[in-house]
């Protein structure tokens, strides 16, 4: 579903991914770890291009975007659904306008199909009773599902999670990672950034480790946590669980 070949990204001299490979298959939870700096959030951006790509490939259900004119950009990202750190929402509007805005404005739907669609996806990540609330109302684990709601709401093949649960306070933190339990269950092919190792160890099919902007090595939750090839991803793994 998704397929990154030969990634490059420069930043003037700086080298900040180098030659990536990577497939997600359809239906598949991939989660990505490495230590801040590795180039993980940068990759996830390079997906739909908010990052331009130095060079490579980058294929999103058979089709190279990185061929994509500007004007066909816009709604192959719509293919790609985004979850940032931060929530993003617009705070003048009720929880319902804005997961129906990007419908109306980019899927050009009407407001009663948009709004029908929008209160599906709310229910799907247990709000649609908050539908009507303002996002200054909300807690920030609601604030974050209602940005995945949002996301869902334009039928993406792929989701892509930048870090999703790390602006939160711990305790809210599961209410997000139901959800993309949830999703994960339900088929939907998903690509995770994140620092979450319990949730990655027991929800993914497949951990990719990243540091300096390679990858140093992925394989089944299992083998990554249980019995690493690498001494990178020991020393990383070591640290992470001595600071748990």
């Amino acid at each position: 579903m998704l397929e990154i070949a030969a990634l490059e990204k420069r930043f003037g001299d700086t080298t900040v991914l180098r030659n990536i490979d990577l497939k997600v298959r359809r239906g598949e939870l991939v989660f990505v770890i490495g230590p801040s700096g590795s180039g993980k959030s940068t990759m996830l951006r390079c997906c739909n291009r908010l990052e331009e790509p130095t060079s490579g490939s980058i294929f999103i259900a058979g089709r190279n975007i990185m061929n994509a004119l500007s004007k066909d950009l816009n709604s192959l990202r719509l293919q790609t659904g985004m979850v940032f750190q931060g929530f993003h929402l617009y705070p003048h509007m009720s929880v319902v306008r804005n997961v129906m805005l990007a419908q109306v404005k980019a899927l050009k739907r009407g407001e009663a199909e948009a709004k029908a669609r929008a209160m599906d996806m709310l229910d799907r990540v247990g709000l649609a009773h908050k539908a009507e609330a303002m996002p200054t109302e909300l807690s920030g684990g609601q604030q974050q599902r209602v940005a995945i709601a949002r996301a869902l709401a334009l039928d993406p093949k792929v989701m892509l999670f930048d870090e999703p649960t790390s602006a939160l306070d711990p305790e809210l933190v599961g209410s997000v990672l139901k959800v993309m339990k949830d999703l994960k269950a339900q088929g939907m092919t998903m690509l995770v950034v994140s620092h979450e190792m319990g949730f990655a160890r027991e929800a993914a099919d497949r951990v990719v480790f990243m540091d300096g902007g390679v990858v140093v090595e992925q394989g089944p939750p299992e083998a990554i946590f249980g019995n690493p090839q690498h001494e990178r991803t020991r020393a990383f793994l070591s640290r992470v669980s001595s600071h748990a």
